[in-house]
């Protein structure tokens, strides 16, 4: 990335988390809504359980998202020589954070977003609904505030600083240290 971020482009984002089923995918269908035209995101897992969890795609589709070609897929597909530049990579799961990652093509701007995984919730349906209802809202909350960044007027360490500060809202699961 240039040492200002440009107005008029397109910014490529890639969620990462462990199994690629919940948080991330939930994430990426987020960031496609509310980013359209801005934003493309993406995203993968170190270890993809290799399909999209069901209680994920039933909370999207009940709200109105787009899940034409979402699949659980590996962090590998983003770090060929075919993969889209990446702007940013966000974790949203600590496992991911604190794993190694690939080397991504564009040297994205890299922080964690921890939030629970709903797909550990147990209990009742309504308690399991309840859940990723909360991880929705709580990934929503950090999409809208960095959707609505003036990327052109920060320069690269203002925006490592509100990306920092966006992983800190509340709920998050945070027990690792920042990337760097």
């Amino acid at each position: 990335m240039s040492e200002r971020v440009g107005p008029e482009r397109l910014f490529n984002v890639l969620f990462l988390c462990t199994g690629n089923s919940a948080r991330s995918i939930i994430a990426e269908a987020i960031l496609n809504k509310v980013g359209a035209g801005r934003f493309r995101a993406y995203s993968a897992g170190s270890q993809p359980k290799g399909e999209v969890n069901p209680h994920a795609i039933s909370l999207l589709r009940s709200l109105g998202h787009d899940l034409a070609g979402f699949r659980s897929k590996s962090w590998r597909e983003f770090a060929g020589p075919d993969a889209p530049a990446l702007d940013f990579v966000f974790t949203v799961c600590d496992n991911a954070a604190g794993e190694a990652c690939p080397i991504w093509p564009g040297k994205p701007m890299t922080a964690h977003w921890g939030v629970p995984d709903p797909a550990a919730a147990i209990g009742t349906p309504a308690q399991i609904a309840h859940a990723f209802n909360d991880t929705y809202r709580m990934l929503k909350q950090r999409i809208d505030v960095f959707a609505a960044l003036p990327m052109s007027s920060l320069d690269q360490l203002g925006l490592r600083r509100k990306l920092a500060e966006i992983g800190h809202m509340e709920g998050t699961t945070s027990k690792v240290a920042e990337p760097e």
